[in-house]
């Protein structure tokens, strides 16, 4: 079957703002198709189907389908990382009250439909493709989150909980549980965060 090998239409305003539109259908695209078929049954050709590219096309935005999970991902994930790195630096302000805000952020975050891949159950395929180490936008949001732990503890606002490390990514599955659950009933939002908030400041403070 012959590749459509047109030059592709140009969307939006610029040609920035027409790459910012295939990424949104691409995420849209991976998004309805995991909730079809197993992550390993999806191909480059059914991602690029759904988005409406032709398959050359989806090759020049990445060669293979774990570049693009990692790229959507990555972009997905920018807004997140900024906001939370940012609330950690304000070391001035209460550590109770920083982990409130970055809780809220995290959740919110996880309502993105690219960044919703990694939240929904069965996602251990997709969060498997993500590098480990530095590059990874979730160790660097957990690496700031116990920043802030550590503040607390310095500072008698959080009790010594000894491990933090430990701790941190026990605390991280709560707000993973409670990502999943927006997944499948986004208007639980506020109930959603208020829940995770408790659980992780109970056994911080």
């Amino acid at each position: 079957m012959r590749e459509d090998r047109r030059m592709p239409r140009i969307r939006g305003a610029s040609i920035g703002q027409h790459h910012e539109m295939v990424w949104a259908d691409l995420a849209e695209a991976m998004r309805q198709l995991l909730l079809e078929r197993d992550y390993d049954s999806i191909t480059m050709g059914h991602i690029a189907a759904r988005a409406g590219l032709a398959r050359n096309t989806l090759y020049n935005y990445a060669g293979d389908k774990s570049a693009l999970v990692l790229a959507l991902t990555e972009r997905a994930s920018r807004p997140m990382l900024e906001q939370v790195t940012a609330i950690a630096a304000r070391s001035a302000d209460p550590a109770p009250d920083r982990m409130r805000e970055i809780i809220e952020v995290v959740l919110r975050s996880s309502t993105d439909p690219a960044l919703q891949l990694m939240f929904r159950p069965g996602s251990a395929p997709l969060v498997a493709e993500v590098p480990k180490g530095p590059g990874n936008p979730f160790t660097a949001v957990v690496d700031e989150v116990e920043n802030v732990v550590r503040d607390g503890i310095a500072s008698g606002e959080f009790r010594n909980v000894g491990d933090v490390q430990l701790l941190v990514e026990l605390l991280s599955g709560a707000v993973r549980a409670g990502a999943e659950r927006l997944g499948r009933d986004p208007a639980a939002f506020a109930a959603t965060v208020r829940g995770v908030r408790e659980i992780v400041l109970a056994s911080l403070v």
